[in-house]
């Protein structure tokens, strides 16, 4: 039983599917299932079981699939701060996070980061989905990744940066543009651009339009924030979005206008770590810089910069200690 074995086996439970680790791998399938052969017969039980479409680990498969994912994260983590120690500051920060995340959230804060240290390298992943990014965060040597927070996920830790306020988005022109806010109930009359549900945004929309006794009708469905956006702006949907940073505020000309939801809860995203007390120190350093930009301490700044001002979180209000990277989620 090798180290390798682990990890290709710990890849091929969270893949559901031997060829597509192979594919990740460049190798063989035949070479991805005999490390799983070659497990089986150390254990001397069966791990896998075939499906019409693919693969699930048994009971004894899941077992040894958590366990060997919290020691194979634990291991990056001491080899990744052992580089660091060896480095200095010309080490390497890793993150995931969703494919439009960095133009809104982090723009600023790489910009900055670069300025200190010119020779770290940021290498970053791109997931679909908060799920995919807890994903890759336990079954790789990323550092951290930038999600929508949602339900505590084991061997994660959440921790909020900023709260994002709904807004209704819809083109110049549309009946709706010239409001100053909107309420909820109105959004039942109002089709919708849909955000995937089995995203934690999407779900957490349906959740709170729910709580309050809305059911929002929807003929098109999108992927992301950004794509619902240009359909908003092209006139072929309305679409309720998170006011990202960079979004024009509320009350800007232009061919997008954002009407305030002011009754739906706010949105909160932020960083998920394996630990943050294992965190390597180039990677705290860039989570503090990137929670820093984004909580500006002045609103007036952000608005004449054509910026949302996200709701600043504190960290004594969630922990007993202030962390400049959010509070502990």
């Amino acid at each position: 039983m090798t180290l390798n074995d682990l990890r290709v086996f710990v890849a091929v439970c969270r893949a559901g599917s031997l060829s597509a680790v192979a594919r990740d791998l460049t190798c063989t399938q035949s070479a991805v299932s005999q490390r799983v052969k070659r497990l089986e017969r150390e254990t001397g039980v069966s791990l896998l079981e075939r499906q019409p479409r693919g693969v699930v680990p048994t009971p004894a498969g899941r077992l040894l699939c958590e366990a060997a994912a919290d020691g194979i994260a634990g291991l990056d983590l001491a080899l990744r701060r052992l580089g660091d120690l060896v480095n200095g500051e010309s080490g390497s920060v890793r993150i995931t996070t969703g494919g439009t995340t960095v133009r809104h959230f982090m723009a600023e804060a790489i910009v900055s980061f670069r300025r200190r240290h010119p020779k770290v390298s940021l290498e970053f992943q791109t997931e679909s989905s908060s799920r995919g990014c807890f994903d890759a965060l336990i079954a790789s040597n990323l550092d951290l990744a930038w999600i929508t927070l949602g339900a505590p996920v084991r061997g994660i830790e959440q921790r909020p940066v900023v709260e994002l306020p709904w807004v209704l988005a819809v083109r110049a022109g549309d009946p709706l543009a010239a409001r100053s806010r909107m309420e909820v109930s109105d959004l039942a009359d109002v089709r919708l651009v849909r955000l995937p549900p089995n995203s934690t945004s999407g779900g957490r929309l349906d959740a709170a339009l729910a709580a309050l006794g809305v059911r929002a009708g929807s003929d098109t469905s999108v992927a992301d924030w950004d794509t619902a956006l240009l359909l908003a702006e092209l006139g072929l949907g309305r679409a309720v979005v998170p006011a990202l940073p960079g979004l024009p505020v509320p009350g800007d000309e232009g061919p997008l206008r954002l009407v305030p939801i002011p009754a739906l809860p706010p949105l909160p995203v932020g960083w998920a770590v394996r630990r943050w007390d294992a965190l390597p120190p180039l990677a705290r350093t860039f989570a503090d810089t990137v929670a820093r930009t984004l909580r500006a301490d002045d609103p007036d700044e952000r608005h004449s910069a054509g910026q949302h001002s996200p709701r600043r979180h504190s960290a004594e209000q969630h922990s007993g200690e202030p962390n400049s990277a959010g509070p502990r989620g």
